[in-house]
C-alpha cells in the first residue's frame, strides 16, 4: 500500500465540497482534526481519527431536561466518569428513558392537583408500592404542619389509602418517618417499620402493621414537600435501586412543582374567590371571576346554618354542585346528601318517594322515603317548581311541622333534614300565576341564592375548559391534551345556552376529535367543526347558528370599513379589545389584494 501524500501536498490541495481529501488511491480520508494535524507535522503521515458516536435517545432526553429545566441529569447505568456499568442491562435503561419522557410530559401540566395525581401514579407504578401519599407545602420554605394538625394541606394526593390512613399519615407529618425525612433532607427507607427500633413504638405503625416504607423529601433544604410510599405489591422490600429512582424522581419533580406553585401564588394574588374558599369545601368549583366570588360569599354565609335555601339560575349553571358545597361545608357534612328531581316524579308517587311507606301501606311493601334516608343530612329538591299543587301542599306540611306520615302510617315521624331547593324558572312569575303556592315559596326562600350564568363569568371559561379537558382525557383514557390559544378565544366568545353543561360536552367532544388526529392540542376546529364536515346530515345547533351569524356580521363590517378595527368596533357598539378577541376567535384574516 502506498504512503499518503506529504503535508505540503495535502495542505496545498483544494479539498472537495464534501470535506474529504483524495489520496493517490482515491481513498476518502476525513480532514485532519487539531490533534491529527499535530501528528502529521511530526510524522509526515495522516491517521484518520474515529468519529464520535451520535447521542442516544436517552442522552437526547436528558439533554432536553437539562436545557429546559436547569436540572443536572446523571445517566442511569453510568458512573460519575461516564463509564457504563455492565450490571445495568438494556431493559433498565429503557425504563429510565421512559421515566424521563413521562417527567417531561408531567411538565406540561398547568395545575397543581392534576400534576400531583399523575406524578403519584407514575412513582407508585415504578416502585410497585401498594400505598402512596404526596404533599406540597404550597409555600416556599414553609414549615411542616404541627403534629396532630387536623387541617388538611392545600395540595396533596393519596393512592390506595383509606381516609383513616390518610389522616394518620398527616397527623405524623412532623414526627416519625416523614418527620425524619423532612428534618434531615434525606430519604428514609426501612424493610419493616414494625421491627425498626426508630418507628416500631408508633401507635399507627402497630395498628396498621406497616412493613416496607420509603419516604423522600421533595426538593432541597427546606423541602418543598414529601413523597411517602408504603408496602409493596410483592413481599420484597424497597431496594436501593428504588431509593435511587425515588430520589431522582423527586429531584426532577421539585423543579416542576416549584414552577406550578409560583404560578398558583400569582393567580391567588388576583383571585377574589380565595377569602371565601378558605371557609368552604369548594375545590371543584372552578373559576376566579367576581361573579363567582359573590356567589361563594353567599354560600359561605349560609353553609354553617340549618336554614332552607332556594337556588335559582339558568339550566346548567351548576346549582347541584353549589348545593353539594353548602352541604359539605356545614355541620351536616358527614351525613347523607340525597337528590330528588321533582320533574321526574309523577304526582301519584311523590308522597311515596318523599315519605316512604310502612308494611301494608301499598302492595310494594315497606319503602324508605328520601326524608328518612337523608336523616341528619340534606335533601336537594331540584326543579321544585314542577311539583303539582297537591304535592306542594305535602311538602309545605313537612317544612312547617318538621313531621311527616309515611304511607299507611298512623303516627307522625320526626324529620331531621335540611331542604335545599332549586329552579331554573322565574318562581315569582309562577306564584303570580297561582301555579306555585306563595306560602311554600316563603318557606323555601329563607335565603335565596342566584347562581350566575356562564355569560356573566366569561373570565372563568378558560379555567373551566382546562378542567373539562383534563377530565375528558382521564375518563376516556386519552393522552394529555391542552387547549390552543385559538380554541380559548373561540370558547370565551361563544354563546352557551345551557351554560357549564354545554361547555363540558363541547370540550369532551373536542378532546376526542383531537386525540383521533393524534394531536397534542385542541384547536378551534375541534371545538366548533365546520358544518357539513363533521356530519352533513345534522342540523345546526342554536350555538353553531349564532356563531355563524356573528362571524358573518363581523366579517362584513370589517370589509365595509376596510379592516379599520376601531371603526368597525364602534359601529357594532363593541370595545376594540372585544372586537380583537372576536377576530381571533373566528380566525378572520384580511384578504390579500
Amino acid at each position: 500500500m502506498s504512503s499518503p501524500k506529504d503535508l505540503s501536498q495535502v495542505s496545498g490541495a483544494t479539498p472537495p465540497a464534501s470535506g474529504v481529501v483524495k489520496t493517490e488511491h482515491d481513498a476518502d480520508c476525513p480532514l485532519p482534526t487539531t490533534d491529527a494535524a499535530e501528528s502529521v507535522r511530526r510524522t509526515g503521515h495522516f491517521e484518520p481519527q474515529p468519529e464520535e458516536a451520535p447521542p442516544s435517545a436517552l442522552e437526547r432526553f436528558t439533554s432536553q431536561v437539562q436545557s429546559s429545566y436547569g436540572v443536572e441529569v446523571q445517566l442511569p447505568g453510568k458512573d460519575a466518569e461516564g463509564t457504563m456499568n455492565p450490571s445495568h442491562e438494556h431493559e433498565q435503561i429503557k425504563r429510565e428513558r421512559d421515566l424521563f419522557q413521562q417527567l417531561l410530559e408531567l411538565g406540561t401540566q398547568d395545575e397543581v392537583k392534576p400534576f400531583l395525581a399523575e406524578a403519584l401514579s407514575l412513582i407508585v407504578a415504578m416502585t410497585g408500592a401498594r400505598r402512596g401519599y404526596i404533599e406540597l407545602t404550597g409555600e416556599e420554605g414553609a414549615a411542616p404542619r404541627p403534629a396532630g394538625s387536623a387541617e388538611a394541606p392545600r395540595f396533596w394526593m393519596a393512592h390506595g389509602c383509606s381516609d383513616t390512613e390518610v389522616e394518620e399519615i398527616r397527623e405524623a407529618f412532623s414526627r416519625g418517618i416523614i418527620g425524619a425525612a423532612l428534618a434531615t433532607g434525606q430519604t428514609i427507607i426501612t424493610n419493616s417499620a414494625q421491627q425498626d427500633p426508630r418507628f416500631r413504638d408508633r401507635g399507627s405503625v402497630r395498628r396498621n402493621r406497616i412493613e416496607a416504607v420509603l419516604c423522600a423529601p421533595i426538593g432541597a433544604t427546606p423541602p418543598l414537600g414529601v413523597l411517602y410510599l408504603q408496602d409493596r405489591e410483592t413481599s420484597v422490600p424497597f431496594s436501593e435501586e428504588d431509593r435511587a429512582r425515588a430520589e431522582r424522581f423527586t429531584r426532577y419533580l421539585a423543579v416542576f412543582a416549584d414552577r406550578l406553585l409560583i404560578r398558583r401564588r400569582r393567580l391567588d394574588a388576583t383571585d377574589p374567590t380565595l377569602p371565601f374558599r378558605s371557609k368552604l369545601r369548594a375545590e371543584e368549583v372552578i373559576g376566579r371571576s367576581q361573579a363567582l366570588a359573590e356567589l361563594l360569599k353567599q354560600v359561605a354565609s349560609v353553609a354553617p346554618l340549618s336554614i332552607n335555601v332556594l337556588l335559582t339560575g339558568q339550566s346548567g349553571t351548576g346549582k347541584t354542585q353549589i348545593a353539594r358545597v353548602i352541604h359539605a361545608s356545614g355541620a351536616r357534612a358527614t351525613r347523607p346528601f340525597l337528590e330528588l328531581n321533582c320533574a321526574a316524579v309523577p304526582e301519584t308517587l311523590f308522597e311515596n318517594e318523599l315519605f316512604g311507606a310502612v308494611h301494608g301501606g301499598h302492595s310494594g311493601g315497606r319503602v324508605e322515603g328520601k326524608v328518612a334516608a337523608a336523616h341528619g343530612g340534606t335533601l336537594f329538591l331540584d326543579e321544585v317548581t314542577e311539583l303539582s299543587l297537591v304535592s306542594q301542599a305535602k311538602l309545605l306540611q313537612l317544612l312547617q311541622s318538621k313531621e311527616y306520615f309515611p304511607l299507611g302510617g298512623s303516627k307522625p315521624v320526626k324529620a331531621d333534614v335540611r331542604i335545599i331547593a332549586a329552579t331554573n324558572v322565574d318562581i315569582k312569575e309562577r306564584v303570580a300565576k297561582r301555579e306555585f303556592r306563595e306560602d311554600l315559596y316563603s318557606r323555601l326562600e329563607v335565603m335565596p341564592i342566584r347562581v350566575p350564568s356562564l355569560s356573566e363569568r366569561r373570565e372563568d371559561i378558560a379555567d373551566l375548559a382546562d378542567y373539562f379537558c383534563q377530565q375528558a382525557c382521564v375518563s376516556n383514557e386519552l393522552k394529555h391534551l391542552t387547549l390552543s390559544m385559538g380554541a380559548r378565544y373561540a370558547l370565551e366568545t361563544a354563546e352557551w345556552p345551557t351554560n357549564i353543561r354545554d361547555l363540558a360536552n363541547k370540550i369532551q367532544a373536542a378532546a376526542i376529535r383531537a386525540a383521533g388526529e393524534d394531536g397534542f392540542q385542541i384547536e378551534r376546529r375541534h371545538v366548533f367543526p365546520e358544518p357539513g364536515k363533521e356530519a352533513a346530515e345534522e342540523q345546526l345547533t342554536y350555538q353553531e347558528a349564532m356563531r355563524l351569524c356573528q362571524e358573518r356580521i363581523i366579517r362584513e363590517m370589517l370589509e365595509e370599513t376596510d379592516w379599520n378595527v376601531t371603526l368597525a368596533a364602534k359601529r357594532l357598539e363593541l370595545s376594540r379589545s372585544h372586537m380583537n378577541n372576536l377576530i381571533k376567535a373566528f380566525g378572520l384574516e384580511r384578504k390579500k389584494p
